[in-house]
């Protein structure tokens, strides 16, 4: 039963966290950014690279997106997808955290992040995108439930989720049977915990985290909830044959009656794999980039930038250089 259990645990472990690989250089180019005013160092936040340097640096008056990755990653992971925004013009920050630790632990550093970034920077608007796990936190984090304040002064809030698992994870499913725990002498709950970490009670289609996943807080202005059809889709290809599926979460995983539910809650449907949308060195996301132009969260790339756009996907995505 343990080697059955420990199995389970290891195949939750790899639906969960799709792994993103290339190397990350330690700067973002400037690109099209406005010059800073302001200089603020918050705990969970940085720059979106892995400079050692965290401190975050932002023109006060202009909007700051803040990036949140799923497993196994670390602010370097979304460098990429950051310099994608910077190019535009926008700003960013990464939220970095221990994904084996509760979600709900971590979606509340980064209210008190978000708070502290909005009370400190004084910027108008904060964007939390957030892909895969990190949709989850993203969305608990902004919701009425938590006990973390939200800033006083008057900021606009906006919440994009990509692919996130909001029924939870199926693969998950027997570390949610709790009835098995005695039948496993408790070995199953510790198989579970050693696979993912203490958030395996919260990745399950039983957990309260999935059931009662809270209503958005007023101060919510919109939610962009992108769910990926990831049906058939693959990461890697040898001589014409797929070695490494994309077809992480189906689109029952990532439905949710409350979460859709919300009046200020758009959903839209792309056919990507997990990984595929948000981008690796493989293929740039350009569905992503598509989509979040569409609803206004990237700004327009201007047709005299359309070349030199291309030429920073190519250079990004396609050269090893992302994530």
């Amino acid at each position: 039963m343990y080697r059955i259990a420990s199995l389970l645990t290891t195949a939750c472990l790899l639906a969960a966290c799709a792994t993103h690989d290339g190397v990350v250089a330690p700067d973002l180019e400037p690109g099209r950014l406005p010059p800073p005013d302001v200089v603020v160092d918050i705990a969970g936040l940085g720059p979106c690279t892995d400079n050692p340097d965290r401190s975050l640096r932002f023109d006060s008056r202009q909007p700051v997106n803040v990036l949140v990755h799923g497993c196994f990653g670390s602010s370097g992971q979304f460098r990429a997808l950051a310099q994608v925004l910077a190019f535009h013009g926008q700003q960013t920050a990464c939220f970095t955290y221990d994904d084996r630790a509760k979600l709900t632990d971590s979606a509340t550093e980064l209210r008190r992040a978000i708070t502290q970034l909005a009370e400190r920077s004084h910027v108008p608007q904060v964007t939390l995108i957030g892909h895969s796990q990190g949709a989850l936190i993203a969305r608990k984090a902004m919701t009425e439930s938590l006990q973390a304040p939200l800033p006083d002064r008057a900021v606009d809030l906006r919440l994009v989720t990509v692919s996130g698992p909001f029924a939870g994870i199926e693969a998950a499913r027997t570390c949610g049977k709790d009835w098995l725990y005695p039948l496993t002498l408790g070995l199953l709950p510790l198989s579970c915990y050693v696979a993912t970490g203490a958030k395996w009670a919260d990745i399950t289609y039983s957990s309260r985290f999935i059931l009662e996943p809270g209503a958005l807080s007023q101060r919510v202005v919109d939610h962009l909830k992108i769910d990926t059809d990831e049906r058939g889709t693959c990461r890697r290809l040898e001589a014409g044959r797929c070695v490494e599926s994309d077809d992480i979460f189906t689109l029952a995983e990532q439905r949710h009656p409350v979460v859709d539910g919300d009046a200020r809650t758009r959903r839209v449907q792309v056919f990507a794999g997990h990984v595929e949308i948000v981008g690796d060195k493989r293929v740039a996301p350009v569905k992503l980039i598509s989509v979040l132009q569409e609803h206004g969260v990237l700004r327009p790339t201007a047709p005299s930038h359309a070349a030199a756009f291309s030429a920073l996907l190519s250079s990004l995505y396609l050269s090893g250089e992302a994530r």
